[in-house]
C-alpha cells in the first residue's frame, strides 16, 4: 500500500514544471456490476437472481493541469464490489462440503454465490477538460483489498464425484443436505484494472460522475483450479461530486 501511495505522489507532483494549476474534488457513489467470467460458460444455464451488496464508494481526487485542456488525475477511494447470485448449472466444476465430507466434482442443480470485496482503490487517469463543466478521463487503477469473502451453497441437485461420470451424491436444500463452499482464502489481495469516465458540474461546486471499471486480474489467485473459468470484477460507478 505504501508503494502505491508513493507512485501516485510521483505521478502527480513530478511530471512537469509547466503544470498550471491543481483541482480537488470529493466523490461519493455506488458500484453497479458484478464479478463474472468473460462470456457465459456452458455450465451456467441461467441466472435466476442477482442482488447487489452495499457497494458504496467514497473518495477524493486531485487533477494536475498541464494546459487549459489536459491534465492528470489521481485519487484514493474506499469501496465495495460485491454481489449475490443464484444460478441453475449443469456439469459445473465445484468443490464443497456436505455433512463433514468434501465433495469434488461436477455439480448439476442450483448454486448461490455471495461475494464481498472492501478495498482501497487508487485510480490514475489522463483527463481532458471539454469545457469548465465537463471532463473526460481514461486510465488505470490498483486496488488493495482489506476485507473479502466468497461463499455459497449448492442445492437441489447432485454432484458427480471426480469426473462427469463418477458416483452421484444427491444434494437437498436444507442445512444438512446442501453443499457449502468458501473460497475466501483463494481470492487475490491486489487487483489491477482499466477505467474511464466523465465528470460534469451541474450547480456551482456540485456535480455528478460516471465510471466504467474493468479488472484485468482475475478474482482468484493463479493456482486456484476449483472452477474451470476465471472471474473478473466489472463495475460501473455512478455518483455525486463536490469541487473545492
Amino acid at each position: 500500500m505504501r508503494k502505491i501511495f508513493f507512485v501516485i505522489l510521483f505521478a502527480l507532483f513530478a511530471v512537469s514544471a509547466e503544470a498550471q494549476e491543481m483541482k480537488f474534488s470529493a466523490k461519493a457513489g455506488y458500484n453497479i456490476g458484478g464479478n463474472a467470467p468473460l462470456g457465459m460458460p456452458a455450465s451456467i444455464r441461467r441466472l435466476d437472481k442477482f442482488v447487489l451488496k452495499p457497494n458504496w464508494m467514497f473518495g477524493v481526487e486531485v487533477e494536475k493541469m498541464f494546459d487549459k485542456k489536459w491534465g492528470l488525475t489521481a485519487g484514493i477511494r474506499f469501496e465495495n464490489k460485491g454481489m449475490m447470485t443464484d444460478a441453475k448449472v449443469k456439469g459445473y466444476k465445484m468443490e464443497m462440503t456436505q455433512g463433514g465430507e468434501t465433495l469434488d466434482g461436477y455439480f448439476t442443480g442450483f448454486v448461490e454465490t455471495n461475494v464481498l470485496q472492501w478495498m482501497f482503490t487508487f485510480p490514475v487517469q489522463a483527463a481532458y477538460n471539454v469545457n469548465n463543466k465537463v471532463r473526460l478521463r481514461l486510465g488505470a487503477y490498483a486496488s488493495l483489498l482489506v476485507s473479502k469473502d466468497f461463499f455459497g451453497f449448492a442445492y437441489d441437485g447432485y454432484i458427480r464425484k471426480g469426473d462427469p461420470t463418477g458416483p452421484k451424491v444427491i444434494l437437498g436444500n436444507d442445512e444438512e443436505s446442501r453443499g457449502k463452499y468458501c473460497f475466501k482464502d483463494d481470492m487475490r489481495d491486489f487487483q489491477i484494472g482499466v477505467a474511464g469516465g466523465f465528470d460534469m458540474k451541474v450547480w456551482k461546486k456540485l456535480g455528478f460522475f460516471a465510471d466504467i471499471n474493468f479488472g484485468v486480474t482475475p478474482l482468484f489467485n493463479s493456482d486456484f483450479k476449483v472452477m474451470d473459468f476465471k472471474m473478473y470484477p466489472i463495475f460501473a460507478t455512478l455518483g455525486v461530486s463536490y469541487w473545492f
